[in-house]
């Protein structure tokens, strides 16, 4: 059993239309709503490969109940805290012209009761789980140090911890030591205070952060692929080309790659084939974290891996 935890979901709603003309009226030429955020995605992906997943978070309103019955149609087992505030939404406007726009709502208050109720709900959720999933922001005025709070609570009875988060609540999470993180460069620069401008730097930011005593550092690159830093092992993953319908939830995958990957037992070199492989193929889908299999399986033997 898998554990993923989303503070802040959303329904995600997708537009696509021939271009956005800012200041005018824009007419959508579709729309599509689906259950989202962070860790919501890493559900989803599991979900379609088969693992056991228990979901956690906040949820409220008739947005909170769509992303319930949503995932739960999915095979998720829900045990979400309910709150009185409706859960977000999120709109992301994806035009031909190959720009991405995303209105991204605060998300609801969260009250104190709310977040003790939580925190009591998350330690008896975890309990029967193997790794737990930090992903994703969380909702106003809860502080930035939750995800410390919940990696120190998660390592008490005994769990790995997976951290994809940004901003204030990584920095102030990331001494409570993950058993993996994912950041991006700019997220890597901040945490280390170095400049990554070469594959270079990015080792060395990463071989940092591996010396803080993370075991497992994963650095997404965007479209130049992975960087994963391992028991002081250096793998880099350039990832195969591919023709980019919607890139949101590639983070994502990747998380949910890593999370099968090692609970099967793959080695170092095919773990990180499976992270870009369904990263990849995510990228080719309208919907973000819909892996289409054979595809993935397909890119996963394109994959180039280097070691350093």
């Amino acid at each position: 059993m898998i554990a993923t935890v989303t503070l802040n979901p959303a329904v995600d709603k997708t537009y696509t239309s021939a271009r956005m003309l800012p200041g005018q009226a824009n007419r959508m030429d579709s729309v599509k709503s689906i259950a989202g955020g962070k860790g919501i995605n890493v559900a989803k992906v599991l979900r379609q490969y088969g693992y056991p997943v228990k979901t956690l978070g906040f949820l409220g309103g008739y947005t909170g109940k769509f992303i319930e019955d949503y995932l739960s149609k999915a095979g998720a087992l829900c045990c979400f805290t309910p709150i009185e505030g409706s859960t977000r939404h999120t709109i992301n406007i994806l035009s031909q012209d190959g720009y991405v726009t995303e209105l991204l709502e605060p998300g609801p208050d969260i009250s104190e009761k709310e977040q003790k109720q939580f925190l009591a709900d998350f330690e008896l959720g975890i309990a029967d789980c193997s790794l737990v999933i930090l992903s994703g922001s969380a909702p106003e005025h809860i502080p930035a140090e939750i995800y410390f709070d919940l990696i120190m609570r998660a390592r008490i009875l005994g769990k790995k911890i997976i951290l994809d988060s940004g901003g204030e609540y990584l920095k102030r999470s990331i001494n409570a030591c993950p058993f993996m993180v994912k950041p991006n460069i700019k997220e890597l620069e901040v945490l280390t205070g170095r400049k990554a401008r070469s594959l270079e730097d990015i080792i060395g930011a990463a071989l940092q952060m591996g010396g803080r005593g993370i075991a497992h550092v994963m650095v997404s690159m965007g479209a130049k692929g992975l960087l994963y830093v391992v028991d002081r092992q250096i793998l880099y993953a350039k990832a195969p080309a591919v023709k980019a319908v919607n890139t949101v939830g590639c983070g994502d995958s990747v998380v949910a790659a890593f999370a099968m990957a090692y609970e099967s037992g793959m080695s170092d070199a095919e773990l990180l084939r499976y992270c870009v492989g369904i990263s990849a193929a995510n990228a080719t889908t309208l919907e973000s974290a819909v892996i289409p299999m054979e595809k993935a399986e397909e890119l996963m033997k394109k994959v180039e891996i280097t070691r350093y």
